[in-house]
């Protein structure tokens, strides 16, 4: 009887601490977002679509996003096509160096496209570095009159530094798909006659469709709505760079906000179809495998080819980063292929300005309270999930995860609403003092990174290690500092860095959420500097964003030898 009314207790403190943080991520998350609908669809107290109408019926906006559907289109299947068979070959087959690739194929994750964005005219422009070399080898005449242009005005370089930035997330996704995947139905294909090829398209493709969408849906809506990279290379013709624009001036306008309900529904409804998609390759994954799988060999010859593979896609991801750190140190760089002179000028010019300083202060601090914030919560919800299981445990658990659906400049066009002048947040909106609401937005985005790393620890960490414990007399407070906390602490730390480096270089809610400059974070100031116009502006950006790189790339070190082999897991879809 005791010991029941001990379960019956502990449910009950369960349910209540998971309905607090219900409340918590409604008020902070929901609520901005609800808000955010109100503004585009509530007119004088009524519902209304006027202002919907106005933007399905003009024909730039329309445009605009025809422009940002395109965009993601052409990202996500240029992202699977590099995807599926840099996956197939890591999953099936055994060669040497493949841990070393299966490593640095994850780099570009580390190398924003915001901060390649610097560079990628430099290099794809008509009078850059490609340009230039065929040039050299006379396969073009830049004399005789306008080169190509490669970034096709803008739309080809975005693609391209997207696409190179997000195919790691679909390779991830599908190198899981086909772990899952039991053999038999592949050697059932080829006992059957059934070559190579047919048994791809017709027995694997269609059992890890499931797994390619979940990944691709994720490629899908961070492309669809990505402002940072569009507005580095200058390409404005998208829908998000508008909403962008327009809340950037703290206007609350209907227009723009039926704009940004679009934006959020396609958005909503392509994560809801990935996350479908991925459950219901679910029954394929989950029995046990009937046969043992035994992957293929590769000779010297194949294991080149492999590394000329993975080596071509790595090479491309981390070309246009190449060309930051180049021109952060490049002191005069005109229509030539390499920098005449190079100088560390630069660099060292970004600790004796004020205001670049500020920056990185603001952004160190914007990024330690959010990682704070996410470490108490993600790890009380991690451990409702997995241990506790409330009654509202799968509303729990699809809150929190609910971010990775809802792009940034959506989310931070709410709380431009939430903090509208004349509102009860209007103190700490972007025109005031926007670090609290920073904060909110840093860790609303990045929980699910918590969530994901501590509940996968939580999952592989048996419960009788903890009952032990308990029998031996700990209590429950003691049992979690001794006994749970250690075992985690490899998978709560790589979290932490993980938020904390990702919180540093967050774009969308730092351009729109800053806009004093005594409250700019690092992209901000990068973004600022970027597109100034001033001598030496895009080296100093670039400097900066040699910073932002090295800083991220040190924090995936670290958090790749906390996690091993899975680092990749909270990344997948």
């Amino acid at each position: 009887m005791a010991i029941k009314l001990k379960i019956f207790r502990r449910s009950i403190t369960a349910n209540i601490i998971s309905v607090l943080i219900i409340a918590v991520i409604a008020v902070l998350f929901l609520y901005p977002l609800a808000l955010a609908v109100k503004t585009g669809v509530i007119e004088n107290s009524r519902i209304s679509f006027y202002w919907l109408g106005r933007v399905l019926g003009s024909e730039i906006l329309l445009r605009q996003l025809c422009n940002s559907f395109l965009l993601a289109i052409c990202t996500t299947l240029a992202a699977v096509a590099i995807s599926i068979p840099t996956a197939i070959t890591a999953t099936n087959f055994r060669f040497r160096g493949k841990s070393v690739l299966g490593t640095l194929i994850l780099l570009p994750l580390i190398l924003p496209p915001f901060v390649g964005g610097l560079s990628i005219k430099r290099l794809l422009g008509q009078f850059g570095v490609l340009n230039i070399l065929l040039d050299k080898l006379g396969i073009i005449d830049i004399s005789a009159g306008l080169p190509p242009d490669w970034l096709g005005s803008g739309f080809i370089g975005v693609v391209i530094l997207q696409t190179l930035h997000l195919f790691p997330i679909t390779y991830l996704n599908t190198c899981a798909a086909l772990a899952n995947l039991d053999p038999a139905y592949v050697q059932a294909g080829r006992n059957l006659g059934a070559g190579p090829i047919r048994n791809f398209f017709e027995i694997t493709l269609p059992l890890i469709r499931p797994g390619i969408f979940a990944g691709a849906s994720i490629v899908f809506i961070w492309s669809f709505t990505d402002i940072g990279t569009a507005a580095i290379v200058g390409y404005d013709d998208l829908a998000a760079i508008t909403i962008f624009k327009e809340i950037a001036k703290a206007d609350v306008s209907p227009l723009t906000y039926s704009l940004v309900l679009i934006l959020l529904a396609a958005s909503c409804g392509f994560y809801c179809a990935g996350r479908i998609m991925a459950g219901a390759g679910e029954y394929c994954g989950s029995t046990r495998a009937s046969v043992a799988f035994e992957p293929g060999k590769f000779g010297k010859a194949a294991t080149a080819a492999v590394w000329l593979l993975f080596g071509t896609v790595i090479f491309a991801a981390v070309l246009p980063h190449i060309g930051v750190v180049v021109t952060a140190v490049s002191d005069k760089w005109v229509r030539t292929i390499l920098p005449e002179k190079y100088t560390f000028r630069h660099l060292a010019y970004v600790f004796t300005k004020a205001e670049i300083r500020s920056s990185l202060m603001n952004s160190l601090k914007y990024a330690s309270v959010s990682t704070l914030i996410d470490l108490i919560i993600g790890s009380i919800v991690a451990w409702l999930i997995v241990r506790s299981r409330p009654v509202a445990g799968r509303l729990l658990d699809g809150l929190v995860m609910l971010p990775l659906a809802v792009p940034g400049i959506i989310l931070a066009a709410g709380y431009v609403v939430m903090t509208a002048p004349g509102t009860k947040f209007e103190t700490i909106g972007p025109l005031r003092n926007p670090f609290g609401i920073l904060v909110i937005a840093y860790a609303m985005r990045r929980m699910p990174f918590f969530v994901r790393s501590i509940s996968a620890g939580l999952m592989q960490l048996p419960e009788s290690l903890e009952e032990a414990a308990r029998n031996l007399g700990a209590s429950k407070f003691m049992t979690i500092m001794r006994i749970t906390t250690p075992l985690l602490l490899a998978n709560i730390t790589a979290a932490a860095v993980l938020t904390f480096a990702f919180a540093m270089l967050e774009v969308s809610d730092s351009l729109v959420l800053a806009q004093l400059q005594q409250d700019y974070p690092l992209t901000k100031q990068i973004y600022v500097q970027a597109t100034s116009g001033n001598t030496d502006a895009l080296n100093i950006a670039s400097a900066l964003g040699v910073y932002g790189m090295a800083f991220l790339g040190g924090a995936m070190a670290i958090a790749s030898l906390m996690l091993g082999k899975k680092l990749g897991a909270i990344f997948r879809a």
